[in-house]
């Protein structure tokens, strides 16, 4: 791996020299835009739409366009005047308990390795947030603008996490689901016995990317002249609504089936039994 930054990790008066890695990487085959017929690849050019002219890159500056359609130009001096940050610091502003930190605000993640000269203080800050279960909330500048980010422990690695600024999460606004929709107990309990039948601990390696996987298969057939073979699609569900407790009933049976489980004996309702009429006297 090739560093993407390097700085320091500070936490009171102590410094952390450290070098920032990309934990995550992209395994999407990539594509190019080409001429059906030939295979040559499409070129865009940079046209004015209102003069039709070729523009430089030289020419080109950011615009923002208002709600009435008016365009506002920003030169390099506007942006200048911006608060930036270009700072080779990873700040901390607090330790927080890990529960407090949304998972919808974590973004981007990165390793963060210290010089060898740092490996202490690296791994007495590493364990002070694993046994107080705790993330350190920081501010860092990777490029010029300041944003928020936390460390966390992973495998024995602090990892720093790039967060979204809280009114970047959209609020869910859900007709469907009203105040006075609720599961009845007979449901709840059907759905209780459901999830216990499907719990179990997740493990990475059972599960893969069907779709990456054949799509790298059909390249290389391609590349190589072979034959594609067709998978069979997936039968599709019909989208009618069906019973509720009905559904998570066989949903149970069938979870029981899988682990090879006893299906539970289905209770027959009593017979009702007429009351007898009493003869005219």
């Amino acid at each position: 791996m090739r560093a993407i930054w390097k700085g320091a990790v500070s936490f009171g008066l102590v410094n952390v020299p450290v070098r920032l890695y990309a934990a995550t990487e992209n395994h999407d085959v990539q594509f190019r835009q080409v001429h059906r017929t030939d295979g040559g690849r499409i070129k865009y050019q940079r046209v004015c739409s209102i003069d039709g002219e070729l523009v430089s890159f030289d020419d080109i500056a950011k615009g923002y366009e208002t709600e009435d359609g008016d365009m506002v130009i920003l030169t390099d001096e506007d942006f200048a005047g911006l608060p930036t940050k270009s700072s080779k610091e990873i700040a901390v502003e607090k330790f927080v308990p890990a529960d407090q930190i949304d998972p919808m605000l974590l973004d981007k993640c990165y390793y963060l390795e210290p010089d060898k000269a740092a490996a202490k203080p690296y791994v007495l800050l590493r364990d002070a947030l694993e046994s107080e279960n705790r993330m350190a909330l920081v501010t860092v500048s990777i490029r010029t603008r300041m944003t928020m980010a936390v460390l966390r422990v992973r495998d024995g690695v602090i990892v720093m996490q790039t967060m979204l600024w809280p009114d970047e999460i959209r609020s869910p606004d859900f007709a469907a689901l009203g105040d006075d929709l609720e599961a009845t107990e007979k449901e709840l309990a059907m759905a209780h016995l459901l999830v216990e039948q499907l719990a179990g601990d997740y493990e990475p390696d059972d599960y893969e990317d069907d779709y990456a996987k054949a799509l790298d298969a059909l390249v290389k057939a391609k590349v190589e002249g072979g034959e594609i073979k067709d998978v069979p699609k997936p039968a599709e569900e019909s989208g009618e609504v069906v019973d509720l407790l009905a559904a998570l009933a066989k949903s149970v049976e069938k979870a029981k089936a899988a682990r090879g489980e006893a299906p539970a004996v289905e209770e027959k309702p009593a017979k009702k039994v007429a009351a007898k009429k009493k003869a005219a006297s």
